[in-house]
């Protein structure tokens, strides 16, 4: 009767979304805790699609530069809470306006908001923290979001020493306080549990029964106050703790040291998960070193041959468009030709020559009936396709786009036997 009403509260929870999950709070809390108009959060229901490989993850890459610090950090909270949402709502704008490109020059083809999966460190915090960076996350149109269960006030990337692990009742209230957030918000947020016990070495109390049996007793505690953990128990605490956090939780996540796979199957076994049942392969470090790396590359060619170590990435960008890269025309990949439409859609009268040679070059495609041309217009020549143009319309001025078709593909074959191909 419970998750009955929890469909009702959270309405685009598909059948049998909640089955298994407890909340540790009941449909009268969430009720009491809206406000009185409850807002569409549409791109944060996107974890409703069942995208297999069209997820995008958002993470550690906020804290080396990506942050709304403007500065650069490692990976252990350093940077404002606010800044992985704000990444997320510029990830969403790009996406948003890559569709409406598409979209202005004869039809989306695609879906290009696609689920975004995002880190939300430790919470930053505790279980309020957790509440707000949630809401904050489904107001940047996030469909899932990971709460480790480190020290947020002490903590590490998954590959560094000295991690400090709180309470697993601790971590169980961060997940029920990222939950709570997204019931009333009204949306099937994707809950992930990341656990990072298998290298830690430390934690914050032995208050919870459950983690006793882990805690070094005669190594004693560190001048800060925490308990050792025992050497060799990382991968059974792993166990225990994602256990304990199923219920509560909607993918399970062990962070590991080192890639090994007898371990995996063993944490799968355990956790009756099934074929292994790993769902998800974060490449979280992708895009940091993509860009790095590109970089890094350019510059020390460019330093031994100059403009020809550029002219080759373009060339590899042209080759790349058969395959669906789009930004060779960087001006028509950020929206000049949309912005164009725009103007034209409140000017009264509009003058050819003012359309942007982009714009202009995609008109001509457009009307001419080709979906691409082999070749590229120099500008010059598109200046004097322009020309013609407005030569052949009486006064050079048009009303609306339509009104130039006839004229440009009366003009066009006269320049297209000119027009060279770029290499």
């Amino acid at each position: 009767m419970i998750n009955k009403a929890f469909y009702d509260l959270v309405r685009t929870a598909p059948k049998g979304r909640w089955s298994g999950i407890q909340r540790n709070y009941g449909p009268e809390e969430v009720q009491r805790l809206r406000s009185g108009l409850q807002i569409e959060y549409t791109l944060a229901k996107l974890s409703r699609k069942k995208h297999k490989k069209d997820d995008i993850y958002l993470g550690w890459q906020i804290a080396a530069d990506g942050n709304s610090a403007g500065s650069m950090y490692p990976d252990q909270s350093l940077y404002p809470s606010n800044s992985g949402p704000e990444m997320a709502r510029r990830i969403n704008k790009t996406l948003e306006r890559a569709s409406q490109i598409e979209q202005s020059e004869g039809g989306t083809k695609r879906d290009w908001f696609v689920p975004i999966v995002a880190d939300a460190e430790a919470g930053f915090g505790g279980p309020l923290n957790c509440f707000e960076i949630m809401k904050a996350y489904i107001e940047a149109g996030v469909a899932g979001v990971h709460f480790e269960d480190q020290l947020a006030s002490e903590k590490k990337c998954g590959h560094m020493g000295g991690k400090v692990l709180i309470p697993s009742s601790a971590h169980l209230r961060n997940l029920n306080a990222a939950r709570l957030a997204a019931d009333i918000c009204g949306v099937p947020t994707v809950i992930v549990s990341r656990t990072d016990a298998e290298s830690a070495t430390l934690l914050t109390s032995d208050f919870d029964e459950r983690d006793r049996e882990f805690i070094d007793i005669p190594a004693g505690r560190t001048p800060e106050g925490f308990f050792r953990l025992k050497k060799g128990s990382g991968l059974k605490h792993c166990i225990k703790r994602s256990i304990g956090a199923a219920p509560f939780t909607d993918l399970l996540w062990w962070e590991t040291s080192t890639p090994n796979l007898e371990h995996a199957k063993e944490f799968a076994e355990a956790v009756e998960l099934g074929a292994m049942g790993y769902k998800f392969q974060f490449i979280t470090l992708a895009g940091f070193h993509t860009l790095n790396f590109g970089m890094f590359e350019l510059a020390r060619n460019y330093k031994d041959r100059g403009m020809t170590a550029y002219s080759e990435i373009q060339q590899a960008e042209f080759e790349a468009e058969e395959h669906g890269y789009t930004a060779v025309r960087h001006q028509r990949e950020v929206g000049t030709g949309y912005f164009d439409m725009v103007t034209m859609a409140v000017t009264e009268t509009f003058n050819i020559m003012d359309l942007r040679d982009e714009t202009f070059y995609d008109c001509v495609r457009q009307f001419a009936g080709k979906q691409s041309l082999d070749c590229y217009l120099e500008s010059d020549e598109i200046s004097d396709l322009k020309k013609n143009t407005c030569v052949t319309l009486s006064n050079g001025y048009i009303y609306r786009l339509s009104v130039i078709e006839s004229s440009i593909k009366n003009v066009i074959k006269l320049f297209l036997k000119q027009a060279r191909k770029t290499y």
